[in-house]
């Protein structure tokens, strides 16, 4: 149950990690956090994701320089103001479209942007700006689109696993569509359990104000680890008439476990587009069962 890595995944990592380390330390520690990662390439089972690999990394940034788990603090809070800034002309919009549901899973889908762990640098929020004034480019699969909506309309619960800070507002708006649409769904959302990269936890959930209940899933991994993760989120998982996940992190640890998961996330990474088929930055929305 995984997107397990490939060498395409040993590739992007050892390109986005090693540049980090020449800036933050000499050259002889950024060799030996060098060491160190490629040490844990060998030690992985041959089912672990990048996700999983990505959390073991990300402590070594606090081994090596000292830096804290949660060392995307900065870019979490520019990304939850500026979203919040956004989402009074979001909503309109969502609520004033011919489908809410569908133009609120396109905004949640092109919020996957704001990604500083895949993306890094080239997070722009110019660009970002540019894309809410065109959600509808972020089309994708209508005949998964009709399924979900089949679905919700017998649904009595829906379990949303949400992904990176600021793109949390989106799936916020995106959920009041849903809740107008199908009244009787009980949404509950799940964030991380710790500091993963610039991925949501409860803090970002209180900050936003979101008013849907919340659980953690109790983990530090970038995904929902069924192996990682607390009981009250695999309990969920199980009992969830419809699960929603969020992003590439929570694809790659759930992909297979067989739940009633739909995937909602842009294609930001080679091994993605080998599993999905779907071109680079393209919206994706799959369901687990097909």
């Amino acid at each position: 149950m995984s997107i397990p890595m490939n060498s395409y995944c040993v590739d992007c990592l050892l390109k986005k990690h090693l540049p980090n380390a020449r800036e933050l330390g000499t050259p002889e520690q950024a060799f030996a956090f060098a060491k160190a990662v490629m040490r844990l390439f060998l030690e992985a089972a041959p089912e672990d994701s990048s996700a999983i690999l990505g959390a073991r990394i990300n402590k070594l940034y606090t081994t090596f320089f000292g830096l804290p788990q949660d060392r995307f603090q900065e870019e979490k809070a520019i990304s939850n103001q500026f979203v919040m800034q956004r989402l009074p002309a979001v909503r309109s919009r969502v609520a004033q479209s011919a489908d809410p549901v569908l133009t609120g899973l396109q905004y949640a889908i092109l919020g996957n942007y704001i990604d500083f762990s895949a993306l890094g640098k080239n997070v722009s929020f110019q660009e970002l700006d540019r894309m809410l004034e065109q959600p509808e480019q972020f089309s994708f699969d209508l005949s998964v689109y009709e399924q979900f909506c089949q679905d919700l309309k017998k649904a009595k619960t829906l379990l949303y696993l949400t992904d990176n800070a600021g793109e949390l507002g989106f799936d916020w708006v995106l959920a009041e569509a849903l809740q107008e649409t199908y009244p009787q769904l009980q949404i509950t959302f799940c964030v991380r359990g710790m500091p993963a990269h610039n991925d949501a936890t409860r803090e970002d959930y209180a900050f936003m104000g979101i008013p849907f209940p919340v659980m953690d899933n109790g983990s530090d991994i970038g995904g929902t680890d069924l192996a990682s993760v607390n009981e009250q989120t695999r309990q969920a998982l199980k009992d969830a008439d419809v699960v929603l996940a969020k992003g590439m992190g929570n694809t790659e640890t759930l992909y297979g476990c067989g739940h009633n998961v739909y995937y909602a996330l842009l294609m930001k990474c080679a091994r993605f587009q080998q599993v999905f088929h779907t071109p680079f930055m393209s919206a994706t929305f799959a369901r687990e069962r097909q």
